[in-house]
């Protein structure tokens, strides 16, 4: 039997390809500083919530470059359990994946029971680098969105309303005269969200006041920082359960990233997705302890 020939690389090629990552991370994040990268970056998380705020903003920013509209992705053996083929020719899409391993005695090799986690790069595609197989059946993608304008989601709003109440708020439906749908007081810790609009449109305000009661407040961020995270969080969460809320929420978004809202956008960014990640946590039904939530707003 002829001998395979190893493939582990040495440690300078290690060393260059995690230079190469970071690279490519430091170029993503980069992007997130204009209002047209921000809204690339919330589309692309809005769409993929098994992947972190890192590798949704490295799926944009690569996905722009080469003019590709994400809408799907995934790896090729998993096209391929679809029943889809991955296109001969087409370029992967790079993400980093994490890998978790055991920790070795530097002298004897042996296992000593820690473990460690660290990334490495990972091959993915986009749909449109797909078709599909022949003889195979077509899978369907795309989930089914609602508008604002039904009560479909009428369902979700106890939900939310029980996470106010685990961290102290108490929700009131009353007629509201004006544009606004609600508003968040942290003072009497209370919400209020408009009584006469249907049940989709007061489930976003709720997603949105609740954004607020985690931590993102006019305290601690400017009001052009609070309503970029908070209404970013929203479109992210209310995507999950399939209410569309991207039309009215990306210019708005965008429209205060031209106000220079976005001079600490790598910080936001992780806030953003730790807060959204809280409110499709309860949307889907396993949401954490009322402790824990508490403990992440404080």
């Amino acid at each position: 039997m002829a001998k395979r020939s190893s493939r582990r690389l040495s440690e300078q090629q290690r060393d260059e390809r995690r230079r190469a990552d970071r690279e490519r991370v430091q170029r993503a994040v980069g992007e997130l500083l204009s209002s047209a990268g921000w809204a690339r970056w919330v589309r692309t998380r809005a769409m993929f919530h098994n992947y972190s705020a890192c590798n949704c903003a490295l799926l944009a920013w690569q996905c722009h470059e080469r003019g590709i509209v994400p809408t799907r992705i995934a790896g090729f053996h998993t096209w391929s359990r679809l029943g889809r083929s991955v296109r001969k020719g087409e370029v992967a899409l790079r993400i980093l994946a994490p890998m978790s391993v055991k920790e070795r005695d530097r002298s004897s090799g042996e296992e000593i029971g820690e473990r460690r986690v660290f990334f490495k790069t990972a091959f993915v595609f986009d749909v449109s680098q797909t078709e599909i197989r022949e003889g195979a059946e077509p899978v369907a993608l795309e989930p089914p969105h609602q508008p604002l304008t039904g009560d479909s989601h009428a369902h979700l709003i106890a939900p939310m309303e029980a996470l106010a109440a685990s961290l102290g708020y108490s929700v009131s439906f009353e007629p509201i005269d004006g544009s606004a749908g609600g508003w968040c007081d942290p003072t009497l810790k209370r919400i209020v969200v408009d009584r006469d609009v249907p049940a989709n449109a007061q489930l976003r305000t709720l997603i949105h006041e609740c954004a607020h009661a985690l931590g993102i407040d006019y305290q601690r961020y400017s009001r052009a920082q609070a309503e970029v995270m908070v209404d970013t969080a929203t479109l992210i969460a209310a995507s999950a359960v399939g209410l569309a809320v991207d039309d009215e929420t990306i210019p708005y978004v965008a429209g205060w990233c031209e106000a220079g809202a976005l001079e600490a956008v790598t910080e936001f960014a992780d806030t953003i997705d730790r807060v959204a990640r809280q409110i499709e946590n309860v949307l889907l039904g396993h949401a954490p302890a009322a402790a824990e939530e508490k403990s992440l707003a404080a």
